[in-house]
């Protein structure tokens, strides 16, 4: 068996105006894929963001796709360290078989404040994503041959623990905004990216703008940035371990409901 898809593997979450006027659907879709030769007992993540055109006008033409692109980078900076999730837990067979975790982020409408928005969408989309349990089955040839699980609760899951979230601080004069709207990312030259874990620890930054900022601010904002940081995780683990508690009672959202 070289490449499985498989529906039961698909899990979406849908984040509905968590900052401001900002709406992304995120979806996770799992594969079954060779693992890359200098990680041959891991999986891997792929990130995907489409910016539709209808979110903003400046997105017409190349300008959702630069975008896109810039965020989808910034995920795999974020994701690219052994901490923020067990890879090798999407590991079937070394070398052979593994688990692709495809996440495809839609931007549908931009209030501001993107990336923090897309880091915790994506994060609640893996926390919600099942994995079918596989075995690997080897013959008397040597032969190796895949077997998925009929039941449907047999799965893994990937803890998300230590997956960070990203939180923006914007420079406006002497001062810095945390989830700023448009008008306030309009007013400021240069933001400061910050990924922060649940426990407070900052992972990776990412100064964006054309302006400049000083030591003593870069200082200032990553402080504010852990803060900010332990208080969201806080708040979204909160909301999500309620969500699934509630099974199929919870309220369904958007176009899904």
């Amino acid at each position: 068996m070289a490449s499985v898809t498989l529906s039961e593997a698909e899990k979406v979450y849908i984040v509905h105006g968590v900052q401001g006027h900002t709406d992304i659907l995120v979806g996770v879709k799992a594969e079954m894929g060779t693992p890359k030769l200098e990680k041959p007992n891991e999986g891997y993540l792929e990130f995907f963001v489409d910016c539709s055109a209808s979110a903003t006008p400046e997105f017409e033409g190349r300008g959702g796709d630069d975008l896109g692109t810039e965020i989808a980078n910034t995920l795999y900076r974020i994701f690219n360290n052994k901490s923020s999730v067990d890879l090798k837990t999407l590991c079937i067979s070394p070398r052979e078989h593994c688990w692709v975790l495809y996440v495809d982020v839609l931007l549908l409408e931009c209030g501001g404040n993107l990336f923090d928005a897309i880091s915790i969408a994506v994060k609640a989309a893996l926390f919600n994503t099942r994995i079918p349990r596989v075995r690997v089955l080897e013959d008397e040839e040597g032969s190796k041959d895949i077997e998925l699980s009929d039941d449907p609760y047999d799965c893994i899951r990937l803890s998300v623990e230590n997956v960070p979230c990203i939180v923006t601080l914007c420079k406006i004069g002497y001062r810095h905004v945390v989830d700023a709207t448009l008008q306030e990312e309009a007013c400021s030259l240069a933001s400061l990216l910050v990924s922060v874990t649940s426990k407070g620890v900052v992972t990776c930054m990412r100064k964006v703008g054309k302006g400049s900022l000083d030591p003593e601010s870069i200082f200032e904002m990553m402080e504010t940035g852990k803060r900010v940081g332990k208080v969201l995780h806080a708040s979204l683990q909160s909301v999500v371990h309620k969500e699934e508690s509630l099974g199929p009672k919870r309220q369904k959202v958007g176009f899904l409901g």
